[in-house]
């Protein structure tokens, strides 16, 4: 089939309205259908009021309001025509097998030839869904089973037939990862295909062993999350998230079509507690509460947990357990060797589900990979449950078992015997197949890791904060490897050391900033500069901030060209990195932004300067040195942060021609392949200036501030940041009739940074944030 140009999506629920949102995200035009109500005005209102609801939703199943124009409402009565130009066409209604069945033979009347029709179902299989469909439609349908909410969870499950043409799943398959940026996994048709086979198994286990071995709801949470990989959320915070009324009808699809002998049927158990939860419509954030709720009786917000066996709340208690305290040391294996009841509950946890997913190799996948894939980005495990195994030893954790009692899966068996599930060969991974081979792990095309670089290769400069790799062609990588990747003196010496080996270089041509942590960059190290704070380190402070306005400087003005590829947060100085680069690849999932008034300070490394450099020729705004200024003083003053790469292009601060990656997999590759088109015959940036307005302009600003101040919306070491802020963007004491270059604009910056930071305001707001991790309203 030809590229997919146009979608549709009938059945505008949550999970239809969503998928029709992240196709948009992805620059496709998409049609949103769903029945017409009964005696209704408008016969389109429940595809119209979908959208209309995701525009206010946070987090936002849209990138950009602007994707939201590429979504045309209507209804399968009147519009089922609309269908006839689609190439790919998702069903996500009811899970109803009659009602899916009649709405196919329709589609089949409509639908282009080679079009792909696909369900979301999570329930019904896919020979059942195909028993009466019309020969013709058979061959171009499969499932594709998305995971809430769309575009935020990775995982989308293929689930083909053997009719199905391998055309359309290979169409399908590449849309996904491509355009969508999905982790895409082929499934087997089995029940609850691979995710919520482990991840329904998974929290089942951790209800019934919590009420067994008599734990808090606090404790079986911390037990079960960080220590394993997995979200803080734990078993009964997700449950609260997803809503426990959802529980008792997943559990019914799987009990209805899983095999007589599976073992979930040996521990699932519908206990008191939960029947009570359910008659009192506890069902989570869905609901006045669940296992936790927020008490507001006495006007202050206490968060309360269940007790497992009464049903009754009480104030939340930080678990304490020994065991969790061996797990930061020694890891999963500490933890479940621990005699505690934390130690017996993470056991019980490990000896019951690891087996179980062992065994489900190849019944509902044919590798251990998708099996692992399916679990980090269907459920957000950090580890699948094969590099857990791992992780714990394949070998220990088999003898364990049988000194126990338990039976070994012949998967596990087979790890046991051939020394893990996974391993590297001369620098390559490898993952153990079912017939007891390791073959490479490879990568799709156009899928470039930096783990795998590292597995086969020293890093080329290195130290406490920062490692530069070579990642091919000539072009080096830089990553950034403090805590949260924050931003300290060793990375700016680093970035010195880069920068001079590759203009001293005849093989290097380009640098790309780059790591595969969870943020790009949260800025500044806080903690050090309140240290030097404290101490009255003034002039250290100082020289800081000048050396990182000039590595910054030099990055932007070097002979090569520099690409920042972010993904998570780049905040603060992680966003003033992608200010002076030559150009950005970011992932969708970006979340930028100049945060520095949150702590009391103004950007100091060149991020004022930069952003008016951008917004004064930014096609939105009125030509003149106010508009830009006044945008500027907006964004930075409120320390907005864009949600996504797309509105951080709509605020200004990624140009028209930065580019942005949809799959995360894929940000590395193709920032190095913007690199390399870059190094051709390239020369670095002039030095631009700037005409600011100056006294006058600032004085309009301070008007705005006072009124502000009035109104209550701005606390006074509000008022004493954003008049600092204000002095920086209108150029201190210039006028509209001269011009000032970029060194004169970071000396001012510079300056009034200091000043700012000596403050009692300022240093209180740093020091709350450090301690609570929230802004200080002062």
């Amino acid at each position: 089939m030809s590229d997919i140009k146009k979608a549709a999506v009938i059945g505008a629920g949550v999970m239809g309205a969503g998928i029709a949102a992240h196709i948009a995200n992805a620059g496709i035009p998409v049609v949103l259908l769903d029945i017409v109500l009964i005696d209704a005005a408008n016969r389109n209102a429940i595809a119209e009021d979908a959208i209309k609801k995701m525009l206010k939703t946070e987090p936002a199943p849209f990138m950009s309001k602007r994707a939201a124009k590429l979504v045309t409402p209507g209804n399968i009565e009147d519009h089922m025509d609309w269908l006839a130009d689609c190439d790919w066409i998702v069903e996500a209604v009811i899970e109803r097998l009659d009602i899916k069945q009649d709405l196919y033979a329709k589609i089949g009347k409509v639908k282009k030839p080679g079009a792909v029709l696909s369900s979301n179902t999570s329930t019904i299989p896919l020979k059942n869904l195909t028993d009466a469909m019309d020969d013709a439609l058979v061959p171009d349908f499969m499932i594709t089973h998305f995971f809430n909410p769309p575009r935020y969870m990775r995982l989308l499950e293929i689930v083909a037939s053997d009719k199905t043409t391998e055309e359309a799943v290979d169409a399908i398959h590449a849309f996904c990862d491509m355009r969508l940026g999905k982790g895409v996994i082929h499934a087997k048709d089995t029940p609850g295909f691979v995710a919520n086979r482990i991840g329904t198994y998974w929290f089942q286990l951790g209800l019934t062993a919590a009420l067994d071995l008599d734990l808090t709801v606090d404790e079986a949470d911390a037990i079960g999350s960080r220590p394993f990989g997995i979200p803080k959320s734990g078993f009964f915070g997700t449950l609260d998230l997803v809503g426990l009324d959802l529980m008792p009808h997943v559990a019914e699809s799987m009990l209805e079509r899983l095999p007589q002998d599976d073992p979930y049927r040996d521990i699932h158990s519908e206990p008191e507690v939960v029947q009570t939860m359910l008659t009192n419509g506890w069902i989570g954030r869905k609901g006045p509460g669940g296992f936790y709720r927020l008490d507001r009786s006495d006007g202050k917000r206490v968060k309360e947990s269940i007790n497992l066996r009464t049903a009754a709340y009480s104030p939340s208690q930080k678990a304490t357990l020994e065991s969790l305290k061996a797990s930061k040391a020694g890891g999963v294996r500490a933890l479940v060797e621990h005699e505690d009841k934390g130690g017996q509950f993470a056991w019980r946890l490990v000896s019951q589900a690891l087996p179980y997913a062992a065994s489900l190799v190849p019944e509902i996948s044919d590798t251990i990979v998708d099996v692992d894939a399916g679990m980090k980005d269907g459920y957000g495990w950090t580890y699948g449950p094969f590099e857990l195994a791992d992780q714990m030893g394949a070998a220990w954790l088999a003898n364990k078992l049988k000194a126990d009692g338990i039976e070994t899966p012949p998967m596990l068996s087979l790890a046991a015997e051939k020394g893990g599930f996974y391993r590297v060969e001369n620098g390559v991974r490898q993952y153990l197949t079912t017939q007891g081979d390791y073959v490479d792990a490879v990568r799709p095309d156009g899928v470039l890791s930096l783990l795998d670089v590292k597995l086969a290769s020293e890093s080329v400069l290195k130290n406490g904060s920062a490692s530069v790799w070579d990642i091919g062609d000539g072009v080096l990588c830089f990553e950034f490897t403090s805590k949260m990747n924050s931003l300290d003196p060793d990375i700016m010496a680093l970035y010195k050391k880069t920068i001079k080996l590759i203009k001293n270089s005849e093989s290097l041509k380009a640098l790309v900033i780059y790591n595969e942590g969870s943020n790009f960059s949260v800025g500044a190290n806080l903690g050090l500069f309140l240290f030097a704070a404290n101490i009255a380190l003034w002039p250290e402070i100082e020289s800081q901030i000048e050396d990182g306005q000039k590595t910054y400087m030099s990055l932007k003005q070097a002979p090569f060209p520099v690409v920042a590829a972010p993904s998570g947060m780049a905040l603060g100085g992680g966003c003033e990195i992608l200010l002076h680069a030559d150009a950005v690849q970011a992932h969708a999932e970006t979340y930028t932004g100049l945060v520095e008034v949150g702590v009391g300070i103004i950007p100091g490394w060149g991020g004022c300067k930069e952003v008016l450099l951008r917004l004064q020729n930014h096609p939105s705004l009125p030509r003149g040195p106010m508009p830009a200024v006044a945008k500027a003083f907006e964004m930075i003053g409120t320390a907005q942060v864009a949600k996504s790469a797309l509105e951080a292009t709509e605020m200004g601060l990624f140009r028209d021609s930065d580019a942005i990656t949809m799959n995360r997999d894929r940000l590395l590759a193709d920032a190095k392949t913007k690199a390399l088109s870059l190094a051709e015959n390239y020369a670095p940036p002039e030095e631009q200036e700037l005409v600011l307005p100056g006294p006058t302009g600032r004085a309009a600003m301070q008007l705005a501030l006072q009124d502000l101040a009035l109104k209550g919306t701005a606390t006074p070491h509000d008022q004493v940041v954003a008049g600092g802020l204000s002095e920086v963007l209108t150029g201190g004491d210039t006028d509209m009739t001269e011009t000032l270059t970029e060194k004169e604009m970071l000396k001012l910056e510079r300056t009034v940074f200091m000043k700012l930071a000596r403050t009692g305001g300022t240093l209180a707001r740093m020091e709350h944030m450090l301690d609570t991790g929230k802004p200080l309203r002062n």
